[in-house]
C-alpha cells in the first residue's frame, strides 16, 4: 500500500530539533512530493507500515482496511513466528507495536487470539510505534537513498527484519524503516576469500542476506554437508542483529559465538557508503560489528560464516513434570555442582526450571552416558511420585537432525508482551559448594519473582577465549551460563501494568546481578531499564566503540535504545515507558 492516508501519516511524524550527537536536523515534516520521489528511487517499494492487526478491527486511525479473512489468518498465526516474520507490521513480543508512553496500540489477546472482545468497537486500531512508511529493500541503493531521504528531513530511521527485538529497536513512532527481510541469498564456498585479504586466508563460509532466518541456514548447512553455529528460534535472522550482538547457540562452547565466526560483513555506513569489512580492510569497523550490536554501525545486507565440517553430537536430556516444583531446586544443585566440567567437556545447552538439555561434538556416546549419570540419577530418583519423569542420550548425526529434533518447536515467547532480563553467570559461582549455594539460593529468588520462566542457557564460549577480534564483553569468555528471566502481560494493558511488569523483571534479575558484580549482559536478551548498560553489554570495549561509531555515524542517524552512542533525548524513543 502507497500513500494512502497521507495527511494522517504526516501528523505522526516529529519535528526534530538540533542535538548534540543526535543526527537530528531541525525540519518539518516532509511533503507529499518527496515521499513520491523517494518511492520511485526505490523502485515503487515505498511502503505503507500497517498494524498486524489492523484487519481485525472496524474502528481505525491507521491505514488499511477491516477484512475477516485477513483478520481470521492473523488470529491463527499470532503466536507462530514463522507467519509473524513475513509481515512487517508484527513484532514478536508485541507491546513494540505499540506505543506504551501514550497507551496507543493495534492488538489482540496473544493467549487467546481468538477474542473477538480486543478489536470490537469501541476499541480503536491505532499506529503505534509500527513506522508508518518502511522500504522494501533489495539491495545497496535501497538504503543509500533511505539515509540521504533521512538526513535531509530529519525523519528518523529505525532497521527491521524479523521482528525478533526484546528493546524495541525495530520500531518508532513517526519512523521510515528499512525491511531487510527480503535478502534471502544464501551460498556456500569451500574456500571463501575475505575481500582484500590473501589467498592463503580461505576458509569455508556461508554468506547469508541478513533476512535469511534460521530454519533457512539449518537446511542449507545439511543440504551441503557442513556446520553452523545457530540461535534456537527458527525465525531469528542470523545474518542481523543476532550475530551483531554476539549470536550464542547450543555449540558456542565449542565453536564460538555466532560474532567469533563472521568472517566478512557487507554493509551501507550510515554516510552512504558500501562498505565490505573484515580483517584485510575497515578492521576497526569488523570489530565494532562483531558484538558491538546492529542497527548502529550500518545497515548490514549480508555477512559470511565460517563453516564446520558436519559434527556428530551426542545429546542428553533429562525432564520431570511441569508442575513438579518442589524438584527444581534439585536440579539447579546437581547442574550447578557439574556445569564447569561439562562446559570442559565441550556441553552446551538449555536449563529450564523442570528439564535439562545438553549436546557435545566431542564425547562418544559411552562418555556421554558417564558424564550426564548425576543428571540422570536425580531425575530417576524422582520417577516413583512424578510420572512425568523421562532421561535419555542419543547420538545424533548433525546439527539439523539436533535442530529438528529438540529445537524447532520451542523458542521464544511470541505473540505476547514480554519483558526479560539476562545476567552472565561467571565460572567463579560454580567455585565451591558455598558459592553454588549462593548461586542456587539466588536462581530460587529469582524464579520466584518472574511471572513466565527462567531458562539457563548454557551456550558461553567456554572453550574458544578471547582473541581480541570481537567487541562483545570479555564476560562472556569466563562465563558458564547465561540466565535470561522473562515476564510479561497480555493484550493492550495499561501504562501502569506494563511498567510493573518491567520493573519487576529488573527486580528479579537484580538477586543474579547482586552475587555477579562487575559481571555483564547479553544486549540481544537484556533488561529494558538494564542498569549501566554500556559496561554490562561491552565492558571495556565500550570507548573504543564509541569512538568508531563517531568516526562511521559523525551525525548519529542510526541509533537505537542502548545501542552505541545511545541519546536518551531521540524523538524514537518517544513511546519507551
Amino acid at each position: 500500500m502507497l500513500f494512502w492516508g497521507l495527511p494522517w501519516v504526516l501528523r505522526l511524524l516529529p519535528l526534530v530539533t538540533a542535538n548534540s550527537y543526535s543526527g537530528a536536523q531541525k525540519t518539518v515534516a516532509p511533503s507529499l512530493s518527496s515521499w513520491k520521489a523517494l518511492n520511485s528511487s526505490v523502485g515503487g517499494r515505498l511502503r505503507t507500515g500497517v498494524p498486524l492487526a489492523r484487519p481485525c478491527f472496524e474502528l481505525a486511525d491507521t491505514a488499511g482496511a477491516t477484512n475477516q479473512s485477513e483478520c481470521a489468518a492473523i488470529r491463527q498465526g499470532w503466536s507462530n513466528s514463522l507467519f509473524l516474520v513475513e509481515n512487517f507490521g508484527a513484532y514478536m513480543n508485541t507491546q513494540w507495536g505499540s506505543c506504551q508512553a501514550t497507551s496507543q496500540s493495534c492488538l489482540i489477546h496473544g493467549i487467546n487470539s481468538s477474542d473477538p472482545a480486543p478489536s470490537d468497537p469501541p476499541n480503536i486500531c491505532r499506529q503505534g510505534s509500527v513506522p508508518p512508511y518502511y522500504i522494501d529493500v533489495r539491495d545497496a541503493s535501497d538504503v543509500q537513498k533511505a539515509l540521504a531521504f533521512s538526513k535531509n528531513t530529519g525523519i528518523p530511521l529505525v532497521v527491521k527484519n524479523t521482528g525478533h527485538d526484546y528493546l524495541g529497536r525495530s520500531s518508532a513512532p513517526g519512523a521510515l524503516a528499512l525491511w531487510t527481510h527480503n535478502l534471502k541469498a544464501i551460498s556456500y564456498h569451500a574456500a571463501f576469500v575475505p575481500s582484500g585479504c590473501p589467498v592463503s586466508r580461505a576458509k569455508p563460509g556461508v554468506t547469508m542476506g541478513a533476512g535469511v532466518i534460521i530454519n533457512d541456514a539449518v537446511a542449507f548447512a545439511e543440504q551441503h554437508n557442513i556446520t553452523l553455529v545457530l540461535g534456537a528460534e527458527t525465525s531469528v535472522g542470523p545474518s542481523g542483529g543476532w550475530v551483531m550482538g554476539g549470536g550464542h547457540g547450543a555449540l558456542a562452547n565449542t565453536q564460538g559465538l555466532g560474532a567469533d565466526r563472521v568472517l566478512e560483513f557487507k554493509l551501507v555506513t550510515p554516510t552512504g557508503q558500501l562498505l565490505v569489512a573484515n580483517e584485510c580492510q575497515h578492521t576497526d569497523l569488523f570489530w565494532a560489528l562483531r558484538g558491538g550490536g546492529g542497527g548502529t554501525f550500518g545497515v548490514v545486507l549480508e555477512s559470511t560464516a565460517l563453516a564446520a565440517p558436519r559434527l556428530t553430537l551426542q545429546v542428553a536430556f533429562a525432564a520431570f513434570s511441569r508442575n513438579n516444583t518442589n524438584a527444581t531446586r534439585g536440579l539447579y544443585e546437581v547442574v550447578a555442582e557439574n556445569s564447569v566440567s561439562w562446559a570442559q567437556q565441550g556441553f552446551g545447552g538449555y536449563i529450564e526450571p523442570y528439564q535439562a538439555l545438553y549436546v557435545t561434538p566431542t564425547l562418544n556416546s559411552t562418555a556421554t552416558a558417564v558424564t550426564m549419570k548425576p543428571l540422570f540419577d536425580y531425575v530417576a530418583s524422582l520417577a516413583p511420585k512424578d510420572p512425568g519423569v523421562q532421561f535419555f542420550s542419543v547420538e545424533l548425526p548433525s546439527y539439523g537432525a539436533f535442530h529438528e529434533a529438540f529445537l524447532a518447536g520451542s523458542g521464544a515467547t511470541v505473540g505476547e508482551n514480554a519483558a526479560i532480563a539476562s545476567r552472565l553467570i561467571p565460572t567463579a559461582n560454580f567455585a565451591n559448594a558455598s558459592s553454588r549455594a549462593t548461586l542456587v539460593d539466588a536462581l530460587m529468588e529469582t524464579l520466584a519473582h518472574v511471572t513466565f520462566d527462567l531458562t539457563l542457557i548454557a551456550t558461553t564460549p567456554f572453550n574458544v577465549p578471547d582473541d581480541g577480534t570481537t567487541s562483545v564483553t570479555p564476560a562472556w569468555r569466563n562465563s558458564i551460563w547465561h540466565a535470561v528471566a522473562e515476564g510479561g502481560w497480555d493484550g493492550a494493558a495499561p501504562r501502569a501494568q506494563e511498567k510493573v511488569a518491567y520493573s519487576g523483571i529488573s527486580a528479579a534479575a537484580d538477586f543474579l546481578r547482586a552475587i555477579t558484580p562487575g559481571g555483564g549482559a547479553y544486549q540481544n536478551e537484556a533488561d529494558v531499564h538494564e542498569p549501566n548498560h554500556e559496561t554490562s553489554f561491552w565492558g571495556p570495549n565500550y570507548p573504543r566503540l564509541l569512538q568508531i561509531k563517531k568516526k562511521y555515524d559523525p551525525d548519529n542517524i542510526l541509533t537505537c535504545w542502548h545501542c552505541v552512542g545511545y541519546n536518551p533525548a531521540d524523538p524514537r524513543f518517544a513511546c519507551y515507558i
